[in-house]
């Protein structure tokens, strides 16, 4: 269980203390866990959105984006900001994209990009509280997250000694892919044809996603993998909230 408790650590928030420091092999493992932390931010969404039953929705959907926010650390917040910098700042250089994901430092673009993104999600939140909608909150989530195991399986890492390069180095492969298909399976199952339709959604996003990144930066980085995750939970969302 040791690879879920660094899962955990390394994508929230949460008070987890490891028992030591893990092996390279375990870190790899580790990302077979994140579809997992996923669900388990869903659920406590979920749950925070039953706990709020009878709060004005928009105050509703402020608190459980506020609750999200907080669950991750706003880490990969944190990294959209420098991917939305350096993508327009690099003027499509891959080192000068690179040395300026390095700048901890956020410009006008990074807070735009920012305001949107959460702007977006809280409209988006709104619209599926008022809809009664509230167990699809699981989904966003938990594909965000599957997205950077596939990111992480399939993206050449590109800062070389990296914590993202022992990741990707160590991970399992074979069985992060069975682990994708068996969340898309249970979600199409549970969610039938409105969970296939944002799923495919989804999928065009990163791959379109992802192929930016390999033809600006050869790979993806820490920072891009986290502009991935925010933008496909707000992929999910606004579908979501308009097909639902």
């Amino acid at each position: 269980m040791l690879p879920a408790w660094i899962a955990l650590q390394f994508l929230s928030s949460l008070p987890v203390r490891l028992p030591g420091m893990p092996t390279p092999a375990q870190m790899g493992r580790s990302v077979l866990w994140y579809p997992a932390v996923g669900l388990l931010f869903g659920l406590l969404l979920w749950g925070a959105s039953a706990l709020l039953q009878g709060v004005m929705p928009a105050l509703q959907a402020a608190l459980l984006l506020t609750l999200w926010v907080g669950l991750s650390g706003a880490l990969h917040l944190d990294g959209l900001a420098d991917s939305a910098d350096a993508w327009l700042g690099g003027f499509g250089d891959r080192e000068r994209t690179l040395e300026i994901m390095k700048d901890p430092r956020s410009g006008p673009i990074a807070v735009v990009a920012l305001m949107l993104v959460l702007l977006l999600k809280f409209c988006a939140l709104w619209a599926l509280i008022e809809q009664g909608a509230g167990a699809w909150l699981v989904l966003a989530p938990v594909v965000g997250r599957m997205a950077l195991l596939g990111l992480l399986r399939d993206t050449p890492y590109v800062r070389k000694g990296g914590l993202g390069a022992a990741l990707a180095e160590h991970l399992p492969r074979d069985q992060a892919r069975w682990i994708m298909l068996g969340c898309t399976a249970l979600a199409v199952l549970l969610g039938g044809w409105t969970a296939l339709w944002v799923l495919l959604l989804a999928l065009g996003t990163y791959c379109l996603l992802r192929r930016a990144m390999c033809r600006r930066l050869g790979g993806t980085t820490g920072d891009t993998a986290g502009a991935l995750l925010e933008l496909l939970e707000l992929v999910v969302l606004l579908s979501l909230a308009l097909l639902h």
